[in-house]
């Protein structure tokens, strides 16, 4: 793809509120100088925002305020005027009833502050998952010249001589107690091992997954996914994109141009050679529908079907997201996927250049971290969409984190209503279950938790982990968390608390599951399966006011992003009228 730059110099949109002399001009200009801000800096020069997630309840982001100075330092030396401005920062470690409830929310501040504020470009500042779509989303509605800034992961954590990773540590070691093979003792001494620097998950879990997916969107500079948050090279990133933007301002290198079908495409592969979350599934598809792609489940199943994962990552593989950078980060995985044939080489990326000059150069530093394509961690990676009665929508599994036994498995259904009804009797001796069964957790979608919280991933019962089995089949409508792992299927759509196929199931029924021939079969009569959908009826409280309520009653189903109606497609850039 060829980019036309815009002509240099042009009255900005910015200047609609700095650039003349009427009383509403000098109204917004006075109060902009209380900061002691010099009159040039209102001359005609770009105006940048820093959308920064910082934010102490956000402890993936809590480092952010560093890195939003070394972009100001870049704006400034590029010419340019940076304003910094918080926006919802959601954060998935604390936030209930979960971080994906508020995605959407975080992604109207950001329209909204983008509309309505004098700025010709913005930064945005990222780190813990949902941040990154959230902030993608918004910027895309308004398609001002954007650029993405992600705070990098944690630095490798370390137990007892070994790798502990982030979540998928936690998820291992609380299976391990429940199994008897650990102590609380030695649980609790693993973990401050877990978060010992700042940045977000040291995994390919959501927070690195989705850092990748700006990378390999072309919305960020190349190099930007993996760089850990406290290595001196993060705020050089952070400055030289400070830099870059200004001059995308110049050239009007808008999300549009960059966010291409070709791009989404270049970015669904790319996850499957990561070994990316399942999480990416639903952000871009949301995405997508901000900028007005049509993109589809059925999309991420061809496109991601024969993609070989070569990042030995956990919770896939052994290393960290440190090693993953030293070995030479996503740009190498993008250049395998070129040579492979699997990349749309012209698709453009926010340094003007196309994506296959970004990478075309770099070499592989370790290739036990980064795995040559005839070495794969699997040869079938991506993320899987099954089908069936039972989810005639779609449904998402992650082949590279499963077990290649459960891949074909007919089994007797154990249900839980919901996960407080799974969470009550998970550890009962008594619960009939073993490992050939099947566990189905319903009504934890997006509008039956509410939000559609991570808890796809349910553990296996005490029981089971005393045989040192350490994986069942699991089906819900539920998302589960990137550095989690496991034969998980997710997302199954339509949810149970409207009524889909998932909500009529009931201990005992037999499910059949084929990943090779994306199948996902309740096996019932068709009579049956129409006589129970018949006679259920919603059992969910529907929420009487304020956020929730706007959240169930707007939302969408997983299979398109789980995004609201409403906010579908682009709403531009229209400077707002002055109100005064």
């Amino acid at each position: 793809m060829t980019f036309r730059k815009a002509e240099w110099p042009r009255r900005l949109r910015s200047q609609e509120w700095f650039g003349g002399t009427s009383r509403d001009h000098i109204y917004h200009r006075s109060w902009m100088k209380n900061q002691g801000l010099p009159a040039d800096l209102f001359d005609g020069r770009p105006v940048i925002g820093i959308c920064n997630t910082w934010s102490e309840l956000t402890p993936c982001n809590a480092h952010l305020r560093d890195l939003a100075q070394r972009v100001k330092h870049g704006i400034y030396e590029a010419g340019g005027l940076p304003l910094e401005f918080p926006v919802f920062s959601t954060g998935e470690s604390a936030l209930r009833p979960t971080a994906m409830m508020y995605r959407n929310l975080a992604a109207m501040d950001v329209e909204e502050a983008l509309r309505a504020n004098p700025l010709d470009g913005v930064v945005l500042l990222v780190g813990c998952d949902k941040t990154t779509p959230a902030l993608l989303m918004g910027a895309a509605s308004v398609d001002i010249p954007a650029i993405a800034v992600s705070g990098g992961p944690m630095l490798n954590g370390w137990f007892r001589g070994e790798r502990v990773g982030s979540g998928t540590a936690l998820w291992q070691m609380s299976e391990a107690i429940k199994a008897g093979a650990m102590t609380r003792e030695d649980f609790l001494d693993a973990e401050q091992a877990m978060s010992r620097s700042p940045g977000s998950c040291n995994t390919m879990g959501t927070a690195s997954t989705m850092a990748s997916m700006a990378e390999a969107l072309g919305m960020a500079l190349s190099g930007n996914a993996a760089i850990p948050a406290v290595d001196s090279r993060r705020r050089v990133m952070a400055h030289m994109s400070g830099r870059r933007i200004v001059d995308m301002v110049k050239d009007d290198l808008k999300p549009s141009d960059i966010l291409t079908r070709e791009a989404f495409e270049n970015a669904i592969r790319a996850n499957g050679a990561i070994g990316g979350s399942t999480n990416a599934v639903i952000h871009l598809l949301a995405l997508a529908g901000r900028i007005g792609i049509d993109l589809t489940l059925d999309d991420w199943d061809r496109l991601g079907r024969d993609i070989p994962t070569i990042v030995d990552l956990m919770p896939s593989g052994r290393f960290l997201m440190e090693e993953f950078f030293y070995a030479g980060g996503l740009p190498v995985v993008i250049r395998a996927l070129g040579e492979a044939g699997l990349l749309h080489k012209d698709a453009l990326t926010v340094s003007g250049a196309s994506v296959w000059d970004e990478v075309k150069d770099v070499r592989n530093w370790n290739e036990d971290v980064i795995r040559p394509v005839g070495q794969a961690l699997t040869p079938h990676g991506g993320i899987a969409v099954l089908k069936g009665n039972l989810a005639p929508k779609g449904a998402v599994l992650k082949p590279s984190a499963a077990s290649p036994h459960l891949m074909r498995h007919r089994g007797r259904a154990v249900v839980f209503e919901d996960i407080d009804d799974y969470k009550a009797k998970i550890a009962d001796e008594a619960l009939d279950i073993d490992e050939n069964s099947i566990m189905v957790l319903k009504n934890c979608g997006p509008k039956g938790y509410p939000g559609m919280a991570e808890v796809g991933n349910m553990g296996l019962p005490p029981k089971v982990l005393r045989k040192g089995i350490t994986d069942m089949i699991r089906i819900s409508d539920a998302r589960m968390s990137g550095t989690a792992y496991g034969t998980v299927i997710l997302h199954t759509s339509p949810e149970a608390a409207i009524g889909g196929p998932l909500a009529i199931v009931r201990d005992g029924d037999m499910i059949e599951v084929d990943v090779p021939a994306r199948r996902l079969h309740l096996d019932l009569p068709e009579t049956e399966i129409e006589a129970r959908l018949k006679a259920w009826h919603p059992n969910m409280p529907v929420p009487e006011s304020g956020y929730a309520r706007l959240f169930h009653t707007h939302v969408q189903g997983a299979d398109t992003g789980a995004d609201f109606d409403f906010l579908k497609g682009q709403r531009g850039k229209a400077v707002p009228r002055d109100s005064h």
